[in-house]
């Protein structure tokens, strides 16, 4: 007695049936890491263009990265 092929799972069964939704996923994965990554860098360059120059001067002092001289320094060369 012969079998039809597929009949028992080696055609489009059960096993192919989670192949397509494992592409799928995988497809969703990859465009939404490249819409975080696109939004991430519009987002950064936005936040950037906002700030003047003294209230970036003041991050920088708040932060530690400049001292009180060299923040009065700076301060007094941008007016």
């Amino acid at each position: 007695m012969m079998h039809r092929f597929g009949e028992h799972g080696w055609g489009m069964g059960l096993g192919m049936g989670w192949w397509w939704i494992i592409g799928v996923i995988c497809m969703v994965v990859i465009v939404w890491i490249i819409v975080k990554i696109i939004n991430q860098s519009n987002h950064h360059n936005t936040r950037l263009d906002n700030k003047s120059p003294l209230d970036i001067l003041k991050e920088r002092y708040a932060r530690g990265e400049i001292d009180k001289q060299e923040f009065e320094e700076r301060k007094n060369n941008l007016k």
